[in-house]
């Protein structure tokens, strides 16, 4: 980032920026300390900040290099060419002070703005294709957003599906309380969330991932709701606020009284947060099987579009590639270290 004079500036324009996301924010990259991070800000002609980027850099086993990647950057106007074009020359000098072979990066925009996707092509920027499956992908593709702008709770209550609106009322009716948690409920946050991942078969991290973030993002921009039953607790949500919007970052359920659909009032909780803070975005992340009713990822789509979320599918992931050969290389050598490590790990389960 730029001096610390300046520090209270950058955030404030994160802050204030539509295109914001937590993922850009200097407070995310300190999460990521297994990455090195570059933070680029560029400037009109009157000084003030345009535009920004948060770049994480990691160097690879492959010629000492590097590979770079920027979360759902760029923060500015996407309309704004100038600006778009001063960050991407700012990208490649990061790129050659980090011998980077390649540059990834994810940005919050609809895949049907064809005029960004114009601008990407002038500025030599490729479009990721034949994107197949959620493994292609570092953030999601699809996600499902609920608009709040000059909503109130009455009426998005309304505008929820009969029966997702039945079941925050079951919830509350049976008895089921939401609480904010303190650090020290991280633990049963983390309890929740391996009892989640084992039932629904995801990789869960180690709690000190989320230790990291609690003291990075805490209490400004992040909270823990646990929704207790009887004083026994039976979900947990960690919810991001960051700008405009709230994200549902983390979340589980344990495998006890899921019939009293805590699930479902945690998540009108965490839309309520959104609204208390004035957020026009409510974003319940990642969905994917909605396109086949047979998937097993279906019912979290159905979970999620219950609460009248718009669908969204985010442009193809743009790349700049500063050395083919490396990068072809590469494209090799990580599935098939993907494949020995899936191997491993069904060997290491059949022991």
């Amino acid at each position: 980032m730029e001096t610390k004079t300046r520090e209270n500036e950058v955030i404030e324009f994160l802050q204030s920026n539509t295109k914001t996301h937590f993922l850009q924010s200097p407070e995310w990259a300190k999460i990521k300390e297994q990455w090195k991070n570059e933070f680029i800000v560029v400037r009109n002609s009157n000084n003030q900040i345009t535009g920004t980027m948060s770049i994480l850099i990691r160097k690879t086993p492959i010629f000492n290099m590097s590979i770079m990647y920027a979360p759902r950057g760029f923060v500015c106007d996407i309309n704004d060419k100038q600006t778009l074009e001063k960050l991407t020359n700012e990208v490649k000098k990061v790129a050659k002070r980090n011998k980077a072979f390649i540059f990834r990066m994810d940005p919050d925009v609809s895949n049907d703005n064809e005029d960004f996707k114009k601008i990407l092509k002038e500025l030599g920027y490729k479009l990721k294709k034949n994107i197949k499956n959620i493994d292609d992908v570092i953030q999601p593709k699809y996600v499902i957003r609920l608009d709040l702008q000059n909503k109130t709770e009455e009426e998005l209550l309304q505008s929820f599906h009969n029966k997702t609106r039945y079941n925050i009322k079951l919830a509350t009716k049976k008895g089921v309380t939401i609480r904010e948690g303190t650090k020290a409920d991280l633990s049963i946050f983390y309890d929740i969330m391996k009892k989640t991942g084992t039932r629904d078969n995801f990789f869960i991290r180690d709690i000190s991932y989320f230790e990291k973030i609690y003291d990075a993002m805490y209490p400004k921009y992040t909270k823990l709701l646990i929704a207790e039953y009887n004083n026994i607790p039976i979900a947990a949500t960690m919810p991001i606020l960051y700008g405009n919007k709230v994200w549902y970052l983390y979340g589980g359920s344990s495998n006890e009284y899921r019939n009293l659909m805590p699930n479902y009032l945690i998540q009108w909780k965490m839309i309520q947060w959104a609204l208390q803070n004035n957020c026009t975005v409510y974003d319940f992340r990642g969905v994917s099987g909605f396109k086949d009713i047979n998937s097993p990822q279906y019912g979290v789509y159905r979970f999620k579009k219950g609460f009248n979320g718009e669908l969204i599918e985010f442009i193809d992931e743009p790349y700049i590639v500063f050395n083919p050969v490396i990068n072809w290389i590469w494209n090799i050598a990580v599935p098939c270290y993907k494949q020995l490590l899936h191997i491993k790990n069904k060997i290491f389960h059949l022991s």
